[in-house]
């Protein structure tokens, strides 16, 4: 029992290091940016040796996708509940990117760092999200609302074609956020508010998706997202 114990007691001490380390790192891009910070710097800040923080996270690029990780998990989370309510695919889409743009802005500092502050790319598996899991990556969130379209009848598309749309639905939204999120309240943009630019955006995008992708029961979307506004 005490070997078990004491095991057990290291394995916290070393999660909690590691909690330590990621919001240290977490304050050292918010900063002065991910392409600032070294293995070296990070040791130092957060009180520990070079040997703990290369042995908790290898590299530089893996430390960094682990601080992110817990916003990415929050998120999809959210897009999660705010789906719970839809009835259809098209319907479902919609709250999930209401979901993301909302919290984006809601929350903008956590979002640049997430989704706009260049950083080295790391290997998947050193991430906490498991690629393509639908139940914690919310990209993979996404992709598996996309192809409810195709399962409605509303979009005839293979598998690559679906990962294409999903593409296009995130680079919508996330464009609209960044856009917001880095430019604030331009007095030389004039804007609709959030949430009727985003309705708009997706009325868009999605027309636009359904004509050019059309199921057998594509009509009947055609005509509810062309009079949806």
């Amino acid at each position: 029992m005490a070997s078990i114990s004491l095991q057990e007691r290291k394995q916290r001490e070393q999660e909690q290091r590691r909690k330590d380390i990621l919001k240290v790192v977490r304050k050292m891009i918010a900063k002065s940016g991910a392409r600032e910070i070294t293995m070296r710097k990070v040791a130092e800040e957060a009180g520990f040796s070079n040997t703990v923080v290369y042995a908790l996270f290898g590299d530089k690029a893996s430390m960094i996708a682990n601080a992110v990780d817990d916003d990415l998990i929050r998120l999809h989370k959210l897009m999660q509940a705010a789906v719970a309510t839809g009835k259809t695919a098209l319907e479902r889409i919609r709250l999930a990117c209401h979901a993301y743009v909302a919290d984006g802005l809601r929350h903008s500092d956590q979002y640049f760092l997430v989704f706009m502050e260049r950083r080295p790319a790391a290997p998947i598996e050193t991430s906490m999200l498991k690629f393509g899991d639908p139940e914690r990556d919310p990209y993979a969130f996404v992709c598996g609302l996309t192809a409810e379209l195709t399962a409605e009848g509303h979009v005839a598309a293979d598998e690559k074609q679906l990962a294409v749309l999903t593409q296009i639905l995130w680079e919508g939204m996330h464009g609209m956020t960044a856009l917001r999120v880095s430019t604030g309240d331009d007095p030389w943009i004039e804007r609709l508010d959030a949430e009727t630019h985003l309705d708009l955006l997706l009325d868009i995008l999605l027309l636009g998706i359904v004509q050019r992708f059309p199921g057998h029961k594509s009509a009947a979307a055609i005509k509810l997202l062309s009079g949806a506004r």
